[in-house]
C-alpha cells in the first residue's frame, strides 16, 4: 500500500493519520488550534463583560508634600 499524501487528499490524509499515528495527529491540532482561540477568547471575554484586574503597584507611592517630623519617640 502507498502511503497516503497530504496535498492530494488532505482529508483522507487526516483520518489516515488519525488512526495509524494518533500522537502526532493529535499534537499538531492542539497546537494549532491554541493560538487560533486566542483571538476568540478575547472576543468571547469582551462581550461578557470581563475586564482585566487593575496592575500591581510594584513601588509604594511617594507623598508630594512635607514629610510630618515626629516627635516623643527620640532615642537621645
Amino acid at each position: 500500500m502507498s502511503s497516503p499524501r497530504f496535498w492530494a487528499t488532505p482529508a483522507k490524509y487526516m483520518r489516515w493519520a488519525a488512526r495509524e499515528r494518533p500522537a502526532y495527529f493529535w499534537s499538531l491540532v492542539i497546537g494549532v488550534v491554541g493560538p487560533v482561540s486566542i483571538p476568540i477568547t478575547l472576543k468571547i471575554r469582551e462581550l461578557v463583560g470581563d475586564e482585566n484586574a487593575p496592575k500591581i503597584p510594584v513601588t509604594y507611592p511617594v507623598p508630594t508634600g512635607p514629610r510630618k517630623q515626629l516627635t516623643g519617640y527620640d532615642d537621645e
